[in-house]
């Protein structure tokens, strides 16, 4: 064989090899987006399926929480194991109570981003219980129960319009009839350091919520900076109105890029 012949098959033996290495190369520096959903206080993890569905079906992996509400510190614990065995970078996303939880573990290398809906986004040395303790002049007050037993409770007779407005009636009525009990430590769990001092966030309002006044959602968001969308719902607002809140999910995925 010639020196061209030779030098020729070289090059052409090593385009081979870099054309096999660079796809894997490329995948490796582009790994699958994965989000994590953290339910709050009085329900479970079934309450996000809408959205799982449509985060799903548009290609994200996503892991839905089910933390026992018992304290703020086993939520953390179980949501972090979560994180640990997502593939990839992490949009972490909590609704009510679950904004406490994502703001404490959110700080975790794998969280690239906080997603709060009509979520509670506490500073350090917060609790849900200190952020309630004075409710502006005219909110509405949350029908929640005196404790038994060291957990909490909604009136389901108010559970709907108070929790639920604009989701179905029946739907409604299931999810008053099978509340998780919330424990009072859970409410009184204090963030040490909140995650969206570090980690962009994005905040989606509920302007009808009978649950956290909205005032107290806008105030919290802007102190996270948080990049904030108004959505027209209850508190419930991630049951009855999912297309929303899969759409404020996905562009925090695709601000973090």
């Amino acid at each position: 064989m010639s020196i061209v012949n030779t030098l020729l098959a070289t090059a052409a033996s090593l385009f081979a090899v870099a054309a096999a290495v660079v796809p894997a190369a490329h995948a490796q520096s582009a790994p699958a987006k994965s989000i994590v959903l953290v339910h709050g206080g009085f329900v479970d993890g079934s309450g996000w399926q809408g959205v799982y569905n449509i985060l799903k079906k548009d290609g994200y992996n996503v892991t839905i929480v089910q933390n026992p509400t018992l304290s703020l510190a086993d939520d953390v614990a179980v949501t972090k194991r979560a994180i640990a065995a997502a593939e990839g970078d992490v949009i972490l996303v909590g609704h009510s109570y679950g904004g406490v939880v994502v703001s404490e573990a959110g700080t975790d290398p794998k969280v690239k981003g906080l997603v709060y809906i009509a979520a509670f986004a506490p500073d350090a040395g917060e609790s849900i219980a200190k952020l309630i303790a004075n409710p502006p002049e005219g909110a509405a007050v949350p029908p929640i129960l005196p404790p038994q037993d060291g957990f909490l409770f909604l009136d389901k007779a108010k559970f709907a319009a108070a929790f639920a407005a604009g989701v179905e009636p029946e739907l409604a009525a299931f999810m008053a009839d099978s509340q998780v009990p919330w424990g009072v430590e859970a409410l009184a769990g204090e963030v040490t350091v909140p995650a969206w001092k570090e980690k962009p966030s994005w905040y989606l309002v509920a302007t009808e919520d009978h649950m956290i006044p909205v005032d107290a959602q806008r105030g919290m968001a802007k102190r996270a900076g948080a990049t904030t969308v108004d959505q027209a719902g209850s508190h419930a607002v991630y049951v009855s109105q999912p297309q929303a809140v899969a759409k404020i999910i996905e562009d925090a995925a695709n601000g973090v890029k």
